[in-house]
C-alpha cells in the first residue's frame, strides 16, 4: 500500500475491542511525577511503518501490566497521523497519555491486581 493511499486508516480499528475499564483521570501532580519517572526510562514499544495495528496494541497492552509506564515511539508521518496511533493505542489499553514530545509518548495505566507504583494525591 503506498503511503499516500490512505494510511491513516488503520482497517482493524472496527474489531478492536476495548478492555471493559475505567481510564482513570490523572491530576496534574500526579503526570508531574510520572514524567520525572519516564525521563530515564527507553522506548519498550516501536511502531513500524504499519503503525498501530492489533499485534502491537496487544504487546503493548501486556507491557503495561507488567511495568504501568511505558515508552512507546510513534512511527513517521504527520502530526495527524501520530494522533490516530496515539488514540488507538489509548482506546485499544485502556491507559492515559502522560506526555507526548514529538514522536515519543508515555502511557500509563494501574495495574489494579498488582500496584507497582505509588501515586501522590
Amino acid at each position: 500500500m503506498d503511503r499516500e493511499q490512505g494510511m491513516g486508516m488503520i482497517p482493524f480499528t472496527a474489531t478492536l475491542q476495548c478492555i471493559e475499564t475505567e481510564r482513570m483521570s490523572l491530576s496534574p501532580s500526579q503526570k508531574r511525577y510520572l514524567r520525572s519517572l519516564a525521563h530515564d526510562l527507553h522506548p519498550v514499544i516501536l511502531l513500524g511503518a504499519k503503525g498501530a495495528t492489533e499485534a502491537v496494541v496487544k504487546e503493548l497492552d501486556l507491557a503495561l501490566s507488567h511495568h504501568e509506564l511505558v515508552k512507546v515511539k510513534l512511527s513517521g508521518g504527520d502530526k495527524e497521523e501520530r494522533e490516530e496511533q496515539i488514540r488507538i493505542l489509548l482506546d485499544g489499553t485502556s491507559a492515559e497519555s502522560v506526555q507526548q514530545i514529538g514522536h515519543v509518548v508515555v502511557l500509563f495505566r494501574r495495574n489494579e491486581d498488582d500496584p507497582r507504583l505509588a501515586l501522590p494525591r
